[in-house]
């Protein structure tokens, strides 16, 4: 998806400066435990939970919702807050030089179906994984910091796979 009208009129001011911006990451089990994964078709592409920016006047939970049916296209229900992260390891620099560090709410949710289908812009494929399986994964810098709590969260809340 092109860049948010609300962040291309910042970004005509600040330019490729530093922002700090709001996110949300929705970290999707199916009924087996596993993890949706959506491979983020970027310069250098990774793997990661859904997610992206929240707009203006748009609620965490809401944004997570949204992201999760524009990227692969299901419907979630949001069962708890994981946490809050961010960091060094949620700082990027875009293609285009654009910088900047992400605050990330990070929801466990469920899904309605287990169909997810990937965009074709931002998402180019899309897989439901283990926690071994994620591991594998080439990911952003800041999926191995809170992976760890999402599949702890998914055990306490639905018992172990």
């Amino acid at each position: 998806m092109p860049i948010p009208e609300f962040l291309a009129k910042l970004r005509a001011r600040v330019g490729n400066e530093l922002m700090v911006l709001p996110s949300v990451a929705a970290c999707v089990f199916d009924e087996r435990g596993r993890l949706l994964m959506a491979l983020h078709a970027e310069a250098e592409p990774l793997w990661a939970p859904p997610g992206g920016i929240i707009e203006p006047d748009e609620s965490p939970a809401d944004a997570a919702v949204r992201e999760v049916r524009e990227e692969v296209g299901l419907d979630i229900r949001i069962q708890g807050l994981i946490g809050v992260y961010g960091g060094p390891e949620f700082r990027c620099v875009y293609p285009n030089g654009d910088q900047c560090a992400y605050v990330t709410t990070v929801y466990g949710c469920t899904a309605t179906g287990t169909d997810a289908r990937p965009d074709g812009v931002e998402i180019s494929d899309v897989r439901w994984v283990t926690e071994q399986e994620a591991a594998r994964l080439p990911q952003p810098r800041w999926t191995p910091l809170a992976l760890p709590d999402v599949f702890a969260w998914w055990r306490r809340t639905f018992g172990a796979f």
